[in-house]
């Protein structure tokens, strides 16, 4: 059954499956560094997915993937107000106009942040645009109200990665409930399809190298458990050696 445990943790074989998908994306993307269940730098978060792509003359780029399997992941249960649900989805098509047009008249807008042209992004606060400032701050206010977001409102405002992207059943994703700045994966067939570009968000090279530290972390933990070595056994080998 797909909703089934599937290990002594707790987790689903849906959310398994959603990390794999991460996984393989992050990959394939460029990002040959990765690994799950990563604890966090400057938080008490751990990533369901981390990734580090290194990138030419450069200290490389970092991404989180948070993967949600159902509706109450995404959403706090006493705050369903159809109200504000509505008036969420106003907002969220009143940014989706106003970036198409800042787009077209600010070109120079555009980032270089990414491998792939097809990922690029726009930094569409450096102007200061005060109706666009105006409708990311609804659209924060009204995700803090409906949704439990936040877990994602802390990890852009702790400077956590570079990018940062929500992965999702298809059945679940709505542009409005993402959270601001974060990105969206979508399941689709057996694959995952990038439905919003994150925003690139500013970290430093000792950042980064504190990111990519705790993925080697993450990954040697996973080969002890893999080759059953325990913390007994290093201690040995270590008074050993001397």
């Amino acid at each position: 059954m797909d909703e089934g445990m599937n290990n002594g943790r707790g987790e689903t074989t849906r959310h398994a499956r959603l990390k794999r998908l991460a996984f393989l994306w992050a990959q394939a993307h460029g990002y040959s560094a990765c690994a799950m269940e990563v604890s966090l730098p400057r938080c008490r978060y751990r990533a369901d997915v981390a990734a580090y792509r290194s990138l030419p003359r450069k200290s490389g780029s970092t991404a989180i993937f948070e993967c949600k399997q159902a509706l109450c992941d995404l959403r706090r249960d006493n705050c369903h107000s159809e109200s504000a649900r509505k008036l969420l989805d106003e907002v969220c098509h009143r940014r989706q106009v106003l970036e198409n047009n800042l787009r077209v008249h600010y070109p120079n807008l555009r980032i270089n942040d990414s491998l792939f042209p097809e990922f690029t992004s726009h930094d569409f606060t450096a102007i200061g645009h005060r109706g666009y400032t105006r409708v990311l701050r609804q659209l924060n206010a009204l995700q803090n109200r409906l949704y439990d977001c936040t877990k994602f409102d802390r990890l852009l405002r702790y400077g956590c990665a570079n990018l940062f992207f929500l992965v999702l059943p298809a059945e679940l994703f709505r542009d409005s409930e993402i959270p601001v700045a974060w990105g969206a994966l979508v399941e689709c067939e057996g694959a995952l399809v990038l439905m919003r570009k994150p925003v690139w968000q500013e970290t430093t090279v000792e950042d980064r190298i504190r990111f990519l530290q705790r993925i080697a972390i993450a990954g040697t933990r996973v080969l002890n458990r893999q080759l059953e070595i325990t913390f007994d056994d290093v201690i040995t080998k270590r008074c050993r050696s001397f």
